[in-house]
């Protein structure tokens, strides 16, 4: 879900700067920018994204060829991007994904079930979008297995301030660029601890990152999980996390999640379901499954009654 209330970006002496590397991507009048970027970014804190009250969105990025910071201003049907740093030109290459330009929708069904297709007339806006960021959505992905959200994004707020980068060029005040795997795969014991992460999510992190070189988007879905799942720590769920969000994955489903799989039989049928109950649901919309349930997620999320204990909070040691 996108922020509540976009946090206003620190004033720069050299905001108006020209970046390393610029373009001008063309982006539809109706795609809602807010919502299409906002669902990668973890929480209002997370540091590595900035949104500003007039609409800029700053993101601190990490590719083969280093680090870099993007600035993208929307406008008319289009959106300026800018980036500076040693990998400016390969995040600006990868920034129509990231807008949910390269969104492909052809064949989408919404008529088959009317919830879905009053959630996508509500929601006519919202792309699939692709960061292109697979290391960090390993990361941010594993730290929210079996937790409460708002635990696993103060984690990562936490481990990215105190061992992230300041990124290049003229970045607002707090932003950071988060960490490589090596400093991941090296992190001491009580720094994930006192950052509120346990045994099980902490190992897994360290595990993924002896492998992260192989886990790039290039590859595309199918294999990315299946190299995921070579490590220990990670099942279905985290692929289908970090595939959706990494690369705009229209087909990915968050199977063994603790509530998507109620919220879709209840939109669906008004009547709780399992995950083998929520695929059967999905059926119809394969291909496009991810979708179905980015919208109605946006369309019922709070809406649906609450079921069953809640989560235990994490207790960082700070």
């Amino acid at each position: 879900m996108p922020p509540t209330a976009p946090a206003a970006a620190t004033p720069v002496a050299d905001a108006s700067a020209t970046g390393d590397v610029h373009a001008v991507v063309p982006v539809p009048s109706d795609v809602d920018l807010r919502r299409t970027v906002g669902r990668l970014r973890r929480g209002a804190g997370d540091p590595t994204w900035e949104h500003a009250a007039d609409g800029t969105v700053w993101h601190a990025v990490r590719r083969p060829a280093g680090a870099a910071t993007l600035r993208l201003r929307p406008g008319p049907g289009a959106v300026r991007v800018d980036a500076w740093g040693p990998g400016a030109a390969h995040a600006v290459a990868d920034a129509p994904g990231l807008l949910g330009v390269l969104d492909d929708a052809d064949g989408f069904a919404d008529h088959l079930h009317p919830a879905v297709a009053r959630a996508r007339r509500t929601y006519a806006g919202v792309r699939l979008a692709r960061s292109g960021d697979v290391w960090d959505t390993v990361v941010t992905a594993v730290l929210e297995q079996r937790v409460v959200g708002l635990d696993a994004k103060a984690s990562w707020r936490r481990l990215v301030t105190w061992h992230g980068t300041p990124p290049p060029g003229p970045a607002p005040a707090g932003l950071r660029v988060a960490p490589p795997p090596a400093v991941w795969r090296d992190l001491p014991v009580w720094e994930w601890r006192r950052a509120g992460v346990d045994a099980q999510r902490s190992d897994a992190v360290r595990r993924a990152a002896q492998v992260a070189h192989a886990l790039t988007p290039d590859v595309g879905a199918a294999e990315l999980g299946r190299r995921m799942l070579t490590v220990r720590g990670i099942g279905p769920w985290t692929v289908a996390e970090v595939t959706s969000r990494a690369l705009g994955d229209p087909d990915a489903v968050s199977v063994g999640d603790a509530h998507l799989c109620h919220l879709v039989g209840w939109a669906l049928t008004g009547r709780r379901a399992d995950d083998a109950g929520m695929l059967r649901l999905l059926e119809p919309w394969r291909g496009h499954r991810q979708r179905v349930l980015v919208l109605l997620e946006l369309a019922y999320r709070g809406r649906m009654p609450a079921y069953g204990p809640r989560a235990p909070r994490a207790r960082p040691l700070v």
